[in-house]
């Protein structure tokens, strides 16, 4: 009698340890959307820089090393895919590495966009991650200048939502910041 409790006791823990894991990574979707306004700047040369991953490094701090390991197409409709690491900006002890696709697309009715795709990996490439995201640069309503808004969907463990909201606004945050700083610099 005491062996079958000592069992279903055991079933109960491991079925327990095992929904407590399950709660602990299982990825929900969450969304999210930033905006500047860049004034005297016509939204092609905003489009133009941030469509260039080198320039990531400059408006992303938390990037560390990137490798564009294919591009096709043409100023109209370009398309790359690259490969980055980066540190976790609020624990950079732990480093992800992405693998991105970037579609980037020319005037449809003075509007240009960005739209991209992110397979992030932690520990090992173990846990991976999905993140799409659309940027879209147009020109400003009653004043010269260029108007950039993204929208951000991306994946995170249900139990770590709060420390992925503030990674993806810290991130989007300085790559707004960084954005308009590059271009009030040069204007």
């Amino acid at each position: 009698m005491a062996r079958m409790q000592w069992k279903s006791r055991r079933t109960i823990a491991s079925f327990i340890g095992i929904l407590f894991i399950y709660i602990l990574i299982r990825a929900k979707y969450f969304e999210h959307r930033s905006f500047v306004f860049i004034p005297r700047v016509p939204p092609n040369q905003v489009w133009e820089f941030v469509a260039d991953f080198s320039n990531m490094k400059y408006l992303n701090p938390t990037i560390i090393d990137f490798n564009v390991i294919e591009e096709s197409g043409n100023y109209k409709h370009w398309k790359y895919t690259v490969e980055y690491s980066e540190k976790l900006s609020h624990w950079p002890h732990l480093p992800n590495y992405a693998l991105a696709h970037f579609d980037v697309k020319a005037p449809t009715k003075d509007m240009f966009y960005i739209y991209s795709t992110h397979r992030t990996c932690l520990f090992f490439g173990l846990y991976c991650l999905y993140t799409e995201s659309e940027f879209k640069f147009g020109p400003g309503n009653l004043t010269k200048g260029a108007t950039c808004e993204e929208y951000i969907r991306y994946q995170c463990p249900t139990l770590l939502s709060s420390f992925c909201r503030h990674e993806v606004m810290y991130q989007r945050r300085a790559i707004m910041d960084n954005l308009k700083k590059k271009f009030e610099n040069n204007v």
